[in-house]
């Protein structure tokens, strides 16, 4: 089968390489998806750039969609043919879904509807699951205001749509007057372009001084500003899927502490089964009902990974990329 795969860390046309592997057997409990169309998530570029390999080579990217063409024992013969969305594809395995087949436990294939396009699916697993559960992390947000921090980017154009349908007013921050045409059509009811506007004084003008009811937050590392700088209404809460810097960050404990603040963080990869469940189970029913508007920024052949990975890395693209590896 075609696949790409890196051997070492680096530069994406440095050790990205397109080439031939075999094509893997489906164990018990497996399923084999032909893979139709693989996303790029910054996770993906990153973890090529510097995250320790365990293994002689990884086929990166954890998030694909496709067709299920052999099933191992255990699994029922009737998933045969299934369209399928996949998550967690390359999450702590070498095999992910850069390649026309990938194996992985049948769980991992979610059915997709009849309707649904392979590219669009092939989002689901990192940026629409990112969204839909940062958002259940919220609660009952109707009436209520959130800050959605790059409303433009893969999850946070999810995370502002899902907002707007629980009912709630959606602040939206964007990098460009682009990006910012990009949210309003999410729903948001307004943008804050936080490369020449103070965020944290945007916020309190547009809540008239009192601050938003909830942060969803990309970047921690700036965003912990704006708990210290009113940005956040008192009981509040924020919910971070991710950060800039990994380091350890100082958290304003005054502010949390006499504000009532609350803070939610979690890892996609790594969500409870519980919340897993009930994150698949919404994106099933708001994807069949076709409520979402889904943006795909580009779609690179398998020979023009490195490419696609530049494109992610540049991040001057609005909406998602797609690689097809077939």
């Amino acid at each position: 089968m075609r696949a790409a795969w890196y051997s070492k860390n680096g530069d994406a046309r440095d050790v990205l390489v397109v080439g031939e592997l075999p094509v893997p057997t489906p164990g018990p409990g497996e399923v084999r998806v032909k893979v139709a169309a693989s996303g790029v998530n910054p996770s993906d570029v990153k973890a090529r750039g510097a995250r320790p390999l365990g293994a002689e080579r990884v086929v990166p990217h954890s998030d694909g969609a496709g067709v299920i063409d052999a099933v191992g024992d255990g699994v029922s013969p009737g998933r045969l043919g299934e369209r399928v969305w996949i998550w967690n594809g390359q999450w702590q395995r070498p095999m992910g879904t850069a390649a026309e087949f990938i194996v992985l436990p049948e769980v991992q294939a979610v059915r997709l509807h009849e309707s649904m396009d392979f590219a669009v699916a092939a989002c689901f697993g990192i940026p629409l699951m990112t969204a839909v559960h940062a958002v259940q992390r919220l609660g009952d947000i109707a009436g209520k205001s959130v800050l959605v921090i790059g409303a433009s980017s893969a999850v946070g154009h999810y995370a502002a749509q899902l907002a707007v349908i629980g009912g709630a007013r959606v602040i939206g921050t964007v990098g460009s007057e682009s990006k910012a045409q990009h949210a309003l059509v999410a729903g948001v009811d307004a943008t804050i372009d936080y490369k020449t506007e103070p965020v944290a004084e945007r916020v309190k003008q547009l809540t008239a001084g009192r601050g938003v009811d909830a942060i969803i937050d990309m970047d921690f590392s700036t965003t912990v500003q704006l708990l210290a700088g009113g940005g956040l209404a008192p009981h509040g809460a924020l919910v971070s899927y991710g950060s800039n810097v990994y380091e350890d960050i100082a958290v304003p404990y005054r502010a949390l502490l006499w504000n009532s603040f609350s803070l939610h963080f979690f890892l996609v990869y790594d969500l409870a089964p519980q919340d897993r469940r009930i994150a698949i189970d919404r994106i099933s029913r708001i994807t069949a009902g076709k409520v979402l508007s889904h943006t795909i920024g580009a779609k690179f052949g398998i020979d023009e990974i490195a490419a696609a990975h530049e494109a992610v890395e540049a991040g001057k693209l609005i909406g998602n990329v797609i690689v097809e590896p077939g």
